[in-house]
């Protein structure tokens, strides 16, 4: 079965990443994950997201176009990435989920992928 695993951290957490005295451990705690994933083989796909100052929300209302940069502003955790896992069940990918550093200071979501429509 595969699972996405989404990860959303505060925007404290992301700004570690900026931080050169913060980015080594932050990013140590990442690579460590991201390694048992890849050592288990249970890695499909994934990747990690520029900080969230860099996105643009888009919406069509009334059939016009509305483009706002940057997260809502009321937002206290940010989409940080993902990762596409297969493994035997829903408590495996909750294991997974469990071991992320995300987990620790924001969320991590586990949602099942949607098999290929015939």
């Amino acid at each position: 079965m595969q699972f996405m695993l989404i990860f959303s951290q505060p925007t404290e957490e992301f700004a570690k990443a900026a931080d050169p005295a913060q980015a080594g451990a932050y990013f140590g705690t990442w690579k460590a994950y991201i390694g048992a994933m890849a050592q288990a083989g249970v890695i499909v796909n994934g990747h990690g997201l520029m900080p969230p100052k860099t996105c643009t929300m888009v919406r069509l209302r009334d059939g016009k176009r509305q483009v706002q940069d940057g997260p809502y502003a009321d937002t206290k955790e940010h989409l940080g990435g993902y990762f596409v896992i297969e493994v035997a069940s829903q408590d495996e990918a909750l294991e997974w989920a469990a071991r992320s550093p995300s987990s620790s200071v924001g969320h991590t979501e586990v949602r099942p992928v949607l098999p290929p429509q015939a």
